[in-house]
C-alpha cells in the first residue's frame, strides 16, 4: 500500500515531531511534509500549545504549490476548533490531493473524524504508515485521551545488584555524571515528576530540569512537581516548593501544616484511600485532569512499590551502575514477599543500552490479566 518513498518523507515527519518533544504539551508532538513530484515544498513541527500546528507549518512553507500535493502527517489533521482553527479545513483549502497519516487522532473530539472530512473533499486519505513510531512519540497524549490516565514511566538509579541507597539512606551518587545527565532530557520531556515524602525528606531535592541548553524545543519550561505525602510531613521551606508550580497530594493534614504550606505557593489535593494514605490511582486520574500527558516517577522503594502493586506504571527505566552494594542496602519496589515464581512481575524489555560506564534499560511491566 506505502511505497519505499512515502516511508522516506514520513521518516521525516517523524523528525520534525521530535521537535516538539520537551515544548508541546499537552499537545501532541506532530510533524507534517508537503511533497510534490518527489520534492519537498514544505515542512513544518507543532512546538507549543497555542501556536499553529504542523500543518499550517508546512503549508505556509509550500504556498501556492501545495495544490495536487501530498502531505505526510504524523497525526491525524484535526477537525475541530481549539485554539487554532482545523488542520483538516487548511489543507482542503490549500488544494492539497492526498493526505497520509501515521496514525489516527485518539482525542474523541477528532478520532478519525479529521480523515473523513478529507475525504469528504475529494481528497485521497490513507492511515497507518510507521504508526509505531508515530505512537511512540506520543504515549502520554495516547493515554490520557484513551484511558484518562498518564503514562507513567518509573526512573530508578541502582547499583548492579539492584540496590538504590545504603540502609543509612545515603545515595549520592550510585550512577555517573552520564547518567545523570540523560535523565534530564527524560525530565524535560516529562509533564510532571513524581515523588515521595521519604525522598523530600532524605535528599532535600529540587527536581528541576538542569544542565540542557535552552533552545526552542526546551526554553526553560519545568515540569510540575508532585509529592505524595500521606501526613503532609514535608518542610513549607522544602527546596522542591522553590519556584511554584508544586502538587502535595495528601490524606491528612496532622500537623495543621496546610495554610503554611499555601503560603509558600504549594497547591494541595487530599485523595485518601481506606487506610488513610494517599490514593495514587486518584491521584494520577487528577492529574489526567490537569493536562499531564507523561510522569516520571522518581521516588523511592516505598513509591515504586505502591505504583507496580496497583498495575500504575507504564515503562521502566533503570540505570544500572556497575557497583555491588551488598543485601542490607534498600531495593527497587517495596512488595509483599512471593510465595511462587508465576506471581514474579515479567517485563518487556524494549532498550537496552550503555550510558557512560552505566546500563539503561526500558521495560514495560507485563501486569497479569
Amino acid at each position: 500500500m506505502f511505497t519505499a518513498s512515502d516511508h522516506v518523507y514520513m521518516t521525516r515527519a517523524l523528525q520534525l515531531a521530535e521537535q516538539g518533544l520537551y515544548s508541546t504539551m499537552p499537545n501532541p508532538r506532530v510533524g507534517c511534509v508537503i511533497v510534490k513530484n518527489n520534492q519537498i515544498l514544505g515542512e513544518g513541527a507543532h512546538l507549543k500549545a497555542g501556536e499553529p500546528h504542523a500543518e499550517v507549518f508546512a503549508l505556509r512553507q509550500a504556498g501556492e504549490q501545495a495544490k495536487g500535493a501530498t502531505a505526510y502527517v504524523t497525526l491525524e489533521p484535526c477537525s475541530h476548533i481549539g485554539r487554532t482553527a482545523p488542520c483538516a479545513e487548511a489543507l482542503v483549502k490549500a488544494g492539497v490531493s492526498k493526505v497520509i497519516a501515521a496514525m489516527q487522532d485518539p482525542n474523541p473530539l477528532v478520532a478519525g473524524s479529521g480523515l473523513a472530512y478529507l475525504k469528504a473533499n475529494q481528497i485521497q486519505v490513507a492511515s497507518g504508515l510507521m504508526e509505531s513510531q508515530a505512537k511512540a512519540l506520543n504515549p502520554g497524549f495516547i493515554s490520557r485521551m484513551t484511558r484518562k490516565m498518564p503514562y507513567v514511566r518509573c526512573k530508578i538509579a541502582s547499583s548492579l545488584d539492584g540496590k538504590t541507597a545504603l540502609n543509612n539512606h545515603q545515595s549520592q551518587w550510585i550512577t555517573s555524571e552520564h547518567a545523570r545527565l540523560d535523565v534530564q532530557h527524560w525530565r524535560a520531556q516529562s509533564c510532571a515528576i513524581l515523588t515521595g515524602i521519604g525522598t523530600v525528606l532524605s535528599d532535600d531535592p529540587s527536581m528541576t530540569v538542569r544542565s540542557i541548553e535552552t533552545d526552542v524545543q526546551y526554553n526553560g519550561r519545568q515540569p510540575m512537581r508532585v509529592i505524595v505525602d500521606s501526613q503532609l510531613r514535608i518542610s513549607p521551606q522544602a527546596k522542591i516548593l522553590q519556584g511554584g508550580n508544586t502538587l502535595i497530594a495528601f490524606a491528612q493534614d496532622l500537623e495543621n501544616k496546610a495554610d503554611a504550606l499555601l503560603a509558600a505557593d504549594a497547591q494541595l489535593l487530599c485523595v485518601p484511600n481506606v487506610d488513610n494514605k494517599v490514593c495514587l490511582k486518584t491521584l494520577l486520574s487528577h492529574l489526567a485532569h490537569m493536562q499531564i500527558n507523561e510522569v516520571l516517577v522518581e521516588g523511592g522503594e516505598g513509591l515504586n512499590g505502591a505504583l507496580l502493586a496497583q498495575n500504575l506504571i507504564d515503562e521502566l527505566l533503570l540505570y544500572y551502575a556497575p557497583k555491588l552494594m551488598g543485601s542490607k542496602a534498600k531495593g527497587l519496589f517495596e512488595l509483599p514477599a512471593l510465595t511462587h515464581m508465576n506471581q514474579a512481575i515479567a517485563l518487556d524489555i524494549t532498550d537496552l543500552r550503555q550510558i557512560g560506564c552505566d546500563i539503561r534499560l526500558l521495560a514495560k511491566p507485563i501486569y497479569p490479566c
